[in-house]
């Protein structure tokens, strides 16, 4: 009988998964490992038949009740022979105890549902060229986000999602091989935009911002700085003015995902969320 064992993954091991990810047509980041990683290390698991890696999921914890599932898959020669089911339990039990979230394709949802997960919201992936130039409102000012101090910048993300993260964050916005800018009026954050290059359409998120205006105005500048590239945001439909924005940005719908909750929906500012940060993470 062939010999399945979960381990923990390595870092090197994050490249293989986002190659993985990149044949599921998920557009992963190109360094988003990094980010990944430093987030929660003992939160990648890897399912190994006879040593070879068969099947993956991400189950991060952050701070002590809340915890975020994704990288759910199993090479497709190898479905449904419980490998993936196996990893899955083993999964969330790492989260046991934990309201966990996750966004999950629509051919999964239902099976999503029976494991106890409810949908909350619908992510769509919008792509497309936006317009440069777009003005930010008057008083906002647009700066790099890694010349905002790291305290108001982990405060403000709180808003958007339901537990600190840090140690996920600091690396998300200062990569180098990416674009953070942050909106700011009379001294205060009023928005957040982070672009990282993709396989094919550079991806932003999050997007964060007190207004459909300043939200334009990041999404045009992050994206003013791979001219010629198209974007991708993933929009919750839980901001109605998030959907409309997109659509007046010219970006059109690709892609569609659930966020899902084994528990009370988080208290989180959903009118300032125009885009969320990662399918895989939250």
């Amino acid at each position: 009988m062939p010999n399945f064992e979960i381990t923990t993954a390595s870092a090197d091991d994050l490249t293989m998964l986002a190659e993985w990810a990149h044949e599921e047509s998920w557009n992963p980041g190109l360094t988003d490992r990094h980010a990944f990683f430093a987030a929660d290390p003992r939160g990648f698991l890897i399912g190994r038949l006879d040593g070879e890696p068969v099947s993956c999921v991400s189950v991060v914890r952050y701070g002590t009740g809340f915890g975020f599932l994704g990288f759910y898959l199993t090479r497709p020669r190898l479905r449904g022979r419980g490998y993936g089911i196996q990893l899955w339990r083993a999964g969330m039990a790492r989260l046991d105890g934990r309201n966990v979230g996750l966004d999950g394709v629509v051919a999964q949802q239902p099976n999503y549902r029976k494991s106890g997960f409810r949908p909350v919201w619908t992510n769509m992936r919008y792509e497309g060229l936006p317009p440069a130039g777009l003005p930010a409102p008057a008083g906002t000012e647009l700066v790099d986000g890694r010349s905002v101090s790291f305290d108001r910048l982990a405060a403000y993300d709180r808003r958007f999602f339901p537990a600190d993260r840090d140690s996920f964050l600091a690396p998300w916005i200062a990569h180098p091989n990416r674009t953070s800018l942050a909106a700011v009026r009379d001294g205060e954050l009023c928005g957040l935009a982070v672009l990282r290059p993709c396989r094919t359409s550079s991806r932003i998120g999050p997007v964060y911002a007190e207004s459909p205006e300043v939200a334009g105005a990041l999404v045009g500048a992050v994206a003013a700085t791979g001219p010629g590239v198209p974007v991708a945001i993933d929009v919750p439909d839980v901001n109605p003015a998030a959907v409309r924005l997109a659509e007046q940005l010219g970006l059109t719908p690709s892609f569609e995902t659930a966020r899902m909750y084994t528990g009370p929906s988080p208290d989180i500012d959903h009118t300032g969320l125009f885009g969320i940060t990662s399918l895989e993470l939250g």
